[in-house]
């Protein structure tokens, strides 16, 4: 009997893994089919239009599903089904989704935005220092970045080139992504205040890239945490397995024995 649930248990989360698999891939391929027919970025066209809602919940959908499965094969008899039951539930209610394509293109943009701050404040700062004017200065640097720091630069050159004030295209800039809010600060209080902003860009671009190095550390100290991880797991239950559960037993029996 328990092998029959187990098997049956083994189906059930193959066949999940493998729909949901298949789901995904063909909700990826309309969505790219439909880009490329309007001549639209994929990321875009599925930011705009989804192919259905939720679907970025088809993954913690089957996860929970695979678990239950799984309590049930192992557990088994009426136990086992209220357990899969309720874990299935758990599962469905408190397993985060992944984050959808809007969102993941979102965080690659901060991500490159944030690498690309500290020498696009360097090169606004040598080329202000050399009494460029705010236009050009933002033109040269975005010839000289990749995107998309070189879009929001062009943006706001323009805008200063239209005879926008300073200081609102300056805010505007900040406002655009919250990683260039301090280039967009420091640009208006030079801005309002008149005073030369190269010095406080040089800051700027000096507070980023130490910024940058903490992070850096702090990824490379978790990524060891997280390396020895699997190690306690795996030790933790040999060690109690091997080396404490003997001792109970053993200890038990003589104690029983006496009895």
């Amino acid at each position: 009997m328990n092998a029959g649930w187990v098997t049956v248990a083994a189906l059930l989360s193959g066949a999940t893994a493998m729909g949901t698999g298949t789901v995904l891939y063909v909700r990826r391929r309309r969505a790219l089919r439909r880009a490329r027919r309007v001549g639209v970025d994929p990321v875009r066209r599925r930011e705009v239009r989804r192919a259905r809602p939720g679907g970025e919940r088809l993954l913690p959908r089957a996860a929970s599903l695979a678990l239950g499965a799984g309590a049930v094969a192992l557990v088994g008899g009426a136990a086992g089904w209220v357990l899969g039951v309720a874990l299935t539930a758990l599962g469905l209610r408190y397993l985060p989704a992944p984050p959808g394509p809007a969102e993941r293109a979102r965080r690659r943009e901060s991500a490159l935005l944030r690498s690309q701050l500290p020498l696009t404040a360097e090169l606004l700062a040598g080329c202000m220092a050399s009494w460029c004017p705010p236009d050009v200065a933002l033109g040269a640097v975005a010839e000289a970045m990749p995107e998309p720091m070189a879009g929001r630069l062009v943006a706001a050159g323009v805008q200063l080139s239209m005879g926008a004030d300073p200081e609102s295209c300056w805010e505007r800039l900040a406002a655009t992504d919250p990683v260039l809010a301090p280039l967009g600060r420091c640009l208006a209080r030079a801005a309002s205040s008149g005073a030369p902003p190269a010095a406080g860009l040089a800051r700027l671009a000096g507070a980023e890239r130490v910024s940058a190095a903490r992070e850096a550390q702090a990824r490379v100290r978790r990524a060891g945490v997280l390396a020895t991880a699997p190690l306690g797991l795996c030790f933790l239950p040999a060690f109690v397995l091997v080396g404490v559960v003997p001792v109970v037993t053993g200890l038990a029996g003589i104690f029983l024995g006496r009895l």
